[in-house]
């Protein structure tokens, strides 16, 4: 079973995942471009028995596009948010692709909020 490691841009959150994520998603939704400065989001979900995280963090809630609440977890030096807890899912915790630093990490599988996805980014394959 795979063991891959997460961390915030100051090395101070630390998450381990164990085993293959669930799904990797790529979102457009406006809440996600405005979270990560960039044109969308991209989290890879694994259970929530195989994630554990070290160091502390800050949380910040706010209701999602579907309607239901994300609680958002990241570095209170960097500020970079690793991982996110789902309220409509949760069994499962998604980590932020980016916070592996792996560029062999699995593609996304799927794309949400595609009507908010910019003329310029390709569609998912």
């Amino acid at each position: 079973m795979p063991e891959r490691t997460a961390t915030c841009a100051c090395g101070k959150l630390i998450v381990t995942c164990s085993g293959d994520p669930i799904r990797i998603s790529v979102c457009h939704c406006l809440d996600c471009q405005r979270r990560t400065g960039s044109t969308y989001g991209i989290g890879a979900f694994f259970a929530r028995n195989d994630v554990e995280a070290n160091g502390s963090f800050r949380t910040f809630r706010r209701d999602s596009d579907s309607g239901s609440a994300v609680s958002f977890h990241f570095c209170p030096d960097c500020g970079s948010t690793v991982f996110w807890e789902p309220e409509q899912r949760p069994d499962m915790v998604a980590v932020a692709v980016g916070s592996f630093a792996d560029p062999a990490f699995p593609a996304p599988s799927q794309s949400v909020f595609n009507e908010r996805r910019h003329s310029w980014v390709p569609p998912l394959a």
